[in-house]
């Protein structure tokens, strides 16, 4: 899936795929060159859990909180350098 808007050639504004039955949503960002990994939690509890767990040993970007667009996000990178993307609707 790609967004319907024209950009450089060879880019991609937006994409979605799906890996072992699993969704991976994609975009071009500004912010880092790397991806994230998104993941839709379904609780506070769950969010707090994978927030805490990943963030172990590794980065917090963007710390568990409500920045307006979702209830609760975080973006943290895990002890490998993996950066995850944590909603919460």
């Amino acid at each position: 899936t790609v967004a319907n808007q024209a950009g450089v050639e060879g880019s991609i504004m937006q994409a979605a795929f799906t890996v072992g039955g699993e969704e991976i949503l994609c975009s071009d960002s500004t912010v880092t060159p790397a991806i994230s990994l998104l993941v839709e939690c379904e609780s506070e509890q769950e969010i707090g859990r994978l927030c805490s767990a990943l963030s172990e040993q590794g980065k917090t970007f963007m710390p568990l909180g409500n920045y307006g667009f979702r209830r609760q996000v975080a973006w943290v990178s895990d002890r490998f350098g993996v950066a995850w993307q944590l909603n919460l609707e």
